[in-house]
Formats: structure tokens, sequence, C-alpha cells
């Protein structure tokens, strides 16, 4: 095994990485950004209007996405056992 094939290794799992958790940051990050302008303009400082929110849209769309994030998954860990025997020469 050379560095090629290491790093295509890596270079696949941090885009399955990547790939996976973007919809969950994103959404987060939009839904705390119109719940920070909200309070903004309320001038509502309350700590848990702000947690619950995110933590419901990321909830709902992990469950929405999951079926996706588990087949990208399953695709590099069953493509990382197929070529166990290309990675031991």
């Amino acid at each position: 095994m050379n560095i090629d094939v290491i790093n295509t290794i890596i270079n696949n799992a941090v885009q399955v990485i990547l790939l996976g958790s973007l919809p969950c940051v994103g959404l987060g990050l939009a839904v705390g950004l119109f719940i920070a302008v909200l309070q903004a303009i309320t001038q509502v400082q309350e700590q848990t209007l702000t947690f619950v929110p995110k933590m419901i849209a990321v909830f709902l769309v992990l469950g929405a996405t999951f079926p996706w994030l588990a087949r990208i998954v399953m695709e590099l860990a069953l493509n990382l056992w197929r070529n166990i025997p290309l990675y031991a020469k």
C-alpha cells in the first residue's frame, strides 16, 4: 500500500463526513441565524429560545436524511471492504 492509496481512502472518508454532516449543520446554522435575528428584533435574550428550535430542526433533518446518510456510509464501508486485497499488496 502506497501513499496514494492512503490519500484516496482519507479523501473519500472526509468527503463522506462533510457530505453527511452538511444538511444538519447547514439547517442548524440557518435556524440559529433566524432565531438570532428574531432575538435582536424583539430584544428577548433567552438561551433556550436558541437551543430548542435548532435541536428540533437538526433532529428532523437527521430523521429525514438518515436513509441517504446510511447509504453513503455503507457505500464507503463496502468499497473499503471489497478493496482489502488491493490494500494488502
